[in-house]
């Protein structure tokens, strides 16, 4: 075991300035061939600067991969040795901490089921008093902005001078297009209360799948993150975990490689404002979901109304709409006018849908 020298030390504390810092590795260690592969593949790419690895992987259910444990940690040295690739892992309890600095790991990463205890962070920033080694935080699976700033506040007072934010997306109900709802306004909000912090992004488990890695990674790179965190693997399909997000080495490398990362001064910074921004975004982004939802209940109601030979239009049930939400929709704030010509439109489209289900011919 070794720990980690100060030349080492050194090449953090550059990267830690360094925009955009780049970090990727695959999702988890899996064996020896595989970690140092990866490292060397990556490392020949010229676009990363940090190599992750899953050495401890907390999953929602039992029986699932959890990772091969402490025995990666070797790996993940001699990928370095054969690198010079700085390493990162993740850590939930103080065990992990222990060992992982104990092999010389150079960054440690708190992940988003971690953040979400106040218990848990606790326990790995007890663990952490004393060391001198950067921290990451991912925000906490819910969106809950104060958790995240909690788990801020408890490393930074176990002494860790270098605490750096990753932003991961959000557990959202309703939410199909990422894994996790990135949540944008929340980030910005991050960056509001901590402008000095280093903020990366998590494309990878915001996405949940490759085809839309490189939009969310320019997105943030639009949102001016100083930063990106991506899985790479060198055979993805037969991954251990998160197959479906990761991508090989040289992918990895061409994604890097693709992103415009704003220059100083090229837009003009208002925090709020895109706050706001972000938040209306979101808000659209859920509303479009709701109403596709809200389709796919009419396509069945068409159908049914097809299998009982009633027609698409009631005007009764109609009328009851009108009625319902005209009242209610002034007493949240919205015009009888806006009310009425939102209702007739979902009312048109819900009608259409109805009608392709019960006169496909037509």
């Amino acid at each position: 075991m070794e720990t980690t020298t100060s030349t080492e030390k050194k090449l953090i504390d550059q990267l830690w300035e360094k925009r955009p810092l780049i970090i990727s590795g695959p999702c988890s260690a899996e064996s020896e061939e595989q970690v140092v592969e990866t490292a060397v593949r990556l490392k020949n790419t010229g676009k990363v600067d940090i190599l992750r690895a899953g050495i401890w992987k907390p999953r929602t259910r039992p029986g699932s991969f959890e990772g091969v444990g402490t025995i990666g940690l070797p790996w993940l040295q001699k990928a370095k040795a054969a690198t010079g690739l700085p390493t990162a892992v993740e850590v939930a309890m103080p065990k992990q901490v222990e060992d992982s600095l104990a092999f010389g790991v150079d960054v440690l990463w708190i992940g988003a089921r971690t953040t979400v205890n106040p218990f848990s962070v606790q326990d790995v920033a007890d663990a952490l008093r004393g060391a001198d080694v950067p921290v990451l935080i991912k925000n906490p699976i819910n969106p809950d902005i104060e958790l995240w700033v909690g788990a801020v506040e408890r490393i930074a007072k176990a002494g860790i001078k270098k605490i750096g934010l990753i932003h991961r997306g959000f557990s959202s109900y309703g939410n199909t297009e990422y894994r996790n709802a990135p949540m944008w306004h929340l980030a910005v909000e991050m960056r509001r209360r901590f402008p000095d912090m280093l903020f990366i992004n998590d494309p990878s488990h915001i996405s949940g799948r490759r085809d839309i890695l490189q939009a969310v990674a320019q997105h943030a790179a639009n949102m001016k993150f100083d930063g990106l965190i991506l899985e790479s693997h060198i055979d993805p399909d037969n991954a251990w975990s998160d197959a479906k997000q990761q991508i090989t080495p040289e992918k990895a490398g061409e994604l890097f490689g693709s992103i415009v990362w704003p220059q100083k001064g090229d837009v003009k910074d208002d925090l709020e404002l895109e706050k706001y921004r972000q938040q209306i975004n979101h808000l659209d982004d859920e509303l479009f979901q709701i109403l596709s939802q809200r389709m796919k209940i009419a396509d069945k109601i068409g159908q049914y109304k097809k299998d009982h030979d009633m027609s698409a239009l009631q005007a009764s049930r109609w009328n009851e709409i009108i009625d319902k939400y005209e009242s209610k929709g002034e007493k949240l704030g919205l015009s009888k006018e806006f009310i009425a010509s939102y209702l007739e439109a979902v009312h048109i489209e819900s009608i259409n849908h109805q009608n392709a289900v019960m006169n496909p011919e037509k």
